[in-house]
């Protein structure tokens, strides 16, 4: 979401006369967008900061450099960000971004520190203007913001706000214009996107499900994909649509964070080990091609061996093509946070190591599976050596390939012939891509 976000908030100040630059040494604007999920994405922002602020005193003219913190830790810690960098001239929340021309200009105006930090009555999504997505393949689209779960090691409710849906007719518009702009694959973005409830004008709240089978009949649009879901919130109408809609792609990102009831519980997930277990089942009923990714916390308060073994024996019987693991991070302002029994740090980094050994059998194992096998890629560009190209296969996979320049924005068919751990080599169908290029 902070990609799709950034990305907007280019299209917004082009309008006014900004554009990227590769570096921070000559931009007259530089904005870190910011993460608040774990402590060293959040520590990693003062980090930055101070190499910026060299960038910055380097310049014959300081002043024409504005220094903007954005997105989650902007909302989170605002003050804390001017006390410890002073010469930060905006800081705003995710909620914002639609304003930036006006706050940008009161930051060149020089007449005090820009703080916007509040959560505004109207909608960003109905100031923003349409992406500028010309030349790219896939693009991500937000549906949804927000969440009212409150997991205790989460922040996203406080920094995101509640749970949000865009009105259908806005989300079916902007996906019309992306596909018309030569996109391919879309990645349909929430905090809790399967509790994704459209508005539609005189009719029910539409589903997730209902979203993505619509979006399907667009001309162009060949690939679906959506992320982050919440396992209490998948319903009947979304495991359908991963029976019933082609376009969607057979790769699904369900967090479960713990194989172990009692951790559930103190996370106050809506799940039991075994709700995940008969959704999987059922979702595999639906979709047997599916293949599976997951979040997974070790280390949480009052996380024993049995617990943790728990999970690893959910992971060893669900298997999974690909996953993020983490050790608990406290984040200020959580119910975890000063939760009793907290685990010490050693034994959170062997639990992480054993988790992430197995973890990174699976994805290897996943990976091997494919090799001989034909796989639809959609190629978006060049890859690292002269005459390959890189794409993405539906599991997410990315392949590398030695293929013509014409290839770039097609959906080519592919033989598998080598898997490595985080990549597939492959080869051309020579008849097939032939035929493709001219379609």
């Amino acid at each position: 979401m902070n990609v799709y976000d950034a990305e907007r908030m280019a299209d917004i100040l082009a309008p006014v006369g900004y554009m990227l630059t590769d570096t921070p040494d000559d931009a007259d604007l530089v904005i870190l967008n910011t993460c608040h999920i774990r402590e060293k994405a959040a520590e990693k922002v003062y980090s930055d900061l101070g190499r910026i602020r060299l960038a910055k005193g380097a310049r014959a003219d300081a002043n024409a450099m504005v220094i903007a913190v954005a997105g989650c830790v902007a909302q989170a810690e605002g003050e804390e960000i001017l006390k410890r960098a002073p010469y930060v001239d905006m800081v705003f929340g995710p909620q914002t971004y639609h304003r930036l021309p006006e706050m940008v200009a009161r930051a060149h105006r020089r007449t005090g520190v820009v703080l916007e930090t509040d959560f505004p009555a109207d909608s960003k999504f109905d100031h923003l203007p349409e992406p500028a997505a010309k030349g790219r393949t896939s693009a991500f689209l937000t549906v949804q913001e927000g969440c009212d779960k409150f997991c205790t090691f989460c922040v996203v409710p406080y920094t995101r706000g509640a749970e949000f849906s865009r009105p259908v007719e806005q989300v079916m518009k902007e996906a019309r214009g992306l596909a018309a702009a030569g996109v391919r694959e879309i990645t349909l973005l929430g905090q809790n996107v399967n509790n994704y409830r459209g508005y539609v004008r005189g009719s029910a709240a539409w589903s997730l499900g209902r979203l993505i089978a619509e979006l399907a009949e667009i001309d162009g649009l060949d690939r679906i994909r959506y992320t982050t879901s919440y396992p209490a919130d998948v319903d009947e109408e979304l495991i359908a649509a991963h029976r019933d809609v082609p376009a969607l792609m057979p790769y699904l990102h369900l967090p479960v964070q713990s194989g172990s009831d009692r951790v559930l519980r103190a996370m106050n997930r809506r799940h039991t080990a075994d709700d995940y277990r008969r959704l999987v089942a059922s979702l595999r009923v639906a979709q047997p091609n599916l293949a599976l990714s997951s979040d997974f916390i070790v280390g949480f308060p009052g996380e024993n061996d049995r617990d943790f073994q728990d999970t690893m024996d959910l992971v060893q019987e669900i298997g999974f093509a690909g996953a993020y693991s983490f050790k608990y991070s406290p984040r200020p302002g959580t119910p975890a946070a000063i939760m009793e029994w907290q685990v010490a740090e050693g034994v959170k980094k062997d639990r992480l190591a054993a988790l992430q050994d197995l973890l990174n059998a699976q994805q290897s194992g996943f990976n091997a599976t494919c090799v001989g096998t034909e796989l639809d890629v959609l190629l978006e560009g060049h890859g690292r050596h002269p005459g390959q190209l890189i794409g993405r296969s539906p599991y997410m996979q990315a392949v590398h390939v030695s293929a013509p320049d014409n290839l770039i924005g097609t959906i080519a068919t592919l033989r598998i012939d080598e898997a490595h751990s985080n990549s597939l080599a492959a080869s051309l169908l020579e008849n097939r891509q032939t035929e493709r290029a001219i379609d």
